[in-house]
């Protein structure tokens, strides 16, 4: 037996629609936190492989804002984990927003 468009009714297409426009909240985050947290962890060691007097000033003031980072090998790890929290928070935020508005938007 196969189903048709003709087959459901309007109520179960339009909560079949909702479903399928959700999106993944904790996906989001996961995907944006790895985003920020690889991107950082690249730039620092590429700064680091580089070398030099004083090897990337300018990401060198993230410190300000995580506490333990430097243009290093240890801080590039560092680095990735505070990066990795504010994506997670950043991509997590996006999704519920979003979420939140489809909710609220007529079918």
């Amino acid at each position: 037996m196969t189903m048709t468009k003709n087959d459901i009714t309007i109520q179960e297409a339009q909560a079949i629609r909702r479903i399928v426009m959700r999106a993944s909240e904790q996906g989001w985050g996961i995907a944006v936190g790895l985003l920020f947290g690889v991107g950082l962890f690249l730039a620092t060691i590429a700064l680091v492989i580089k070398g030099g007097p004083n090897p990337g000033p300018h990401l060198g003031l993230l410190q300000i804002y995580f506490p333990g980072y430097t243009v290093t090998w240890l801080g590039s790890a560092i680095g990735f984990v505070y990066a990795f929290v504010v994506g997670y928070a950043i991509g997590r935020t996006v999704a519920t927003i979003y979420n939140r508005l489809i909710r609220r938007s007529p079918q």
